[in-house]
């Protein structure tokens, strides 16, 4: 048997029932109160459940933790769906899914249309701030019944937590299945490291959708302290939310930093609430760590790195000068693995390459997903055995240096060719952000044809140089080929909804000729 991952926030309902547990949209609510309607949850749940498979399409709600919650208590399996899905999409995850009910909140209705409805699971539950609700299969939180289990579910350590769809770099969803265990090891990893006590008060920066909020989520109740979800807007204007409800806890990914640098928001000595500060999901500049280190006096700085198949994140950075930094690079070396995690550096035939050998990252130990949800030969290719050891491949370049820190290089698949030559963009990406002075950078392979790229066009934002100085400093750092034939300066650059650089989104632009109205370019 295993731990339920609601099990902490049941137990801290009974020994500190009125302490704060969840703060969103304006409403409150106490450890007693989340406890309460995830029980509900839970009890209506389990009359229905065959797959145990739920599907969550909501966020940054009410509705979203306590759908979280009571899937979990019920001993299910939430499977977060993305609010920007398109109607067919939505349709065939259902289908593929085969889930037993669906949870939404008021955004998460507006998209169940009939055609929509019709394919999904026969219950649905809705947030209570749904306002005519279209159909008698829909039941509001406020019409259950409080009968419910008393606690959590037992369940046993191969029991999926939860289905999280990411799309990867190849464009194909997949559903990474990661079981109880996995996520158990990775919060009892990160307390006995940074011990969160029940008065601290984290952020929640993330859409469900993305894995970093199981950290923000569970990490938060496991200590019993309190989350603090941040709507989009608030998302504009982090510092302000950081100050008013004196944070203590953060996680992000570290474009944020940079949008901050870029609205003037942080300065010196701004945030002195943040005790613990995280940053996960793509690399961390070592100006922009140096900045919220300015900003964040008294906040121990962690660089964390990992894909959704190891659970959130599985090798640490702690950042204090001399900070380790990524040769030729300028970021954050990503650090060493967890206990009970293992990473070395294979080449393409899965043998181990010695210090200073770049290769790709491969990972193995306790918090290892079961693989792809219905997709067994994808799973068996990236989770090989190796000398009777189960590791993921991850598709990150990465070296180990002397000293035994890794370091992540890019991509597998952004190494691309240019006139014939092996290109990094992370690298590129690298001497834009020197070259500009700004951390808002990013370099796209376009056009490309048959596999190989006519050129690499650059993004700048945020920087008051001019594109002519900007690809002068680039022709005295880069060979010709890596220089880009294009430099756009553009207000701001798209993000996904993980907040990390859309760069399908600038490909789009590229083809479609609409980089941007108030581009300046060179």
């Amino acid at each position: 048997m295993t731990e339920n991952i609601a099990l902490p926030l049941y137990r801290h309902s009974l020994e500190r029932p009125d302490a704060l547990a969840l703060s969103v949209n304006g409403s409150e609510f106490s450890y007693r109160e989340l406890a309460a309607l995830s029980g509900r949850i839970a009890g209506c749940l389990q009359t229905v459940a065959r797959t145990r498979r739920i599907g969550v399409l909501a966020s940054r709600s009410l509705a979203a933790c306590a759908g979280i919650l009571g899937t979990a208590w019920s001993g299910g399996t939430y499977v977060p769906l993305n609010l920007k899905l398109p109607p067919a999409r939505l349709i065939h995850l259902f289908s593929t899914l085969d889930l037993d009910a669906l949870i939404a909140d008021a955004r998460g209705a507006a998209l169940l249309t009939p055609e929509v409805l019709a394919a999904a699971p026969r219950t649905v539950l809705v947030g209570d701030d749904v306002q005519g609700v279209p159909s008698a299969r829909i039941k509001s939180f406020s019409t259950l019944d409080n009968l419910g289990p008393d606690k959590p579910t037992d369940i046993t350590g191969d029991h999926l937590s939860y289905i999280e769809f990411t799309s990867g770099t190849t464009g194909i969803p997949k559903g990474v299945m990661v079981p109880s265990s996995a996520v158990n090891h990775y919060l009892k990893v990160m307390q006995d490291w940074f011990g969160l006590t029940p008065e601290d008060r984290t952020a929640e920066t993330c859409d469900i959708t993305f894995d970093l909020s199981v950290h923000n989520m569970f990490l938060t109740w496991h200590a019993g302290a309190s989350l603090h979800v941040m709507n989009p807007l608030q998302m504009v204007a982090p510092a302000r939310f950081i100050r008013d409800r004196a944070i203590t806890s953060w996680l992000s990914v570290p474009s944020i930093i940079a949008m901050m640098r870029q609205n003037r928001t942080l300065e010196a000595d701004t945030l002195p609430s943040l005790r613990l500060s995280f940053f996960c999901g793509e690399a961390l500049p070592a100006g922009a760590a140096r900045a919220w280190a300015k900003a964040a006096p008294n906040s121990r700085i962690e660089n964390i790195y990992g894909p959704t198949e190891a659970t959130i994140a599985c090798l640490r950075q702690p950042v204090i000068e001399p900070i380790a930094i990524t040769a030729n690079r300028e970021i954050v070396a990503i650090g060493r693995a967890y206990p009970g995690m293992a990473a070395r550096i294979i080449d393409p035939a899965l043998r181990p390459l010695p210090p200073g050998s770049p290769g790709e990252v491969a990972l193995s130990g306790s918090q290892l997903a079961k693989g792809y949800f219905a997709q067994p030969e994808l799973t068996a290719e990236r989770f090989p055995l190796i000398d009777g050891e189960r590791w993921y491949l991850t598709g990150d370049l990465g070296v180990e240096d002397e000293d035994g820190t890794f370091h992540h290089l890019g991509r597998l698949d952004n190494q691309v060719k240019v006139l014939g030559n092996r290109v990094e963009l992370e690298e590129i990406e690298m001497h834009l952000r020197a070259a500009s002075r700004s951390d808002q950078v990013a370099a796209i392979a376009w056009p490309l044809s048959d596999g190989s790229a006519k050129g690499i066009v650059g993004f700048v934002s945020d920087s008051a140089l001019d594109a002519d100085t900007i690809k002068d400093d680039l022709r005295q750092r880069l060979p010709s080929y890596m220089v880009p034939s294009a430099i756009h300066r553009v207000d701001d650059l798209p993000l996904n909804g993980n907040g990390k650089v859309d760069r399908n989104a600038l490909v789009t632009r590229l083809d479609a000729g609409t980089v941007a109205v108030t581009e300046k370019t060179l």
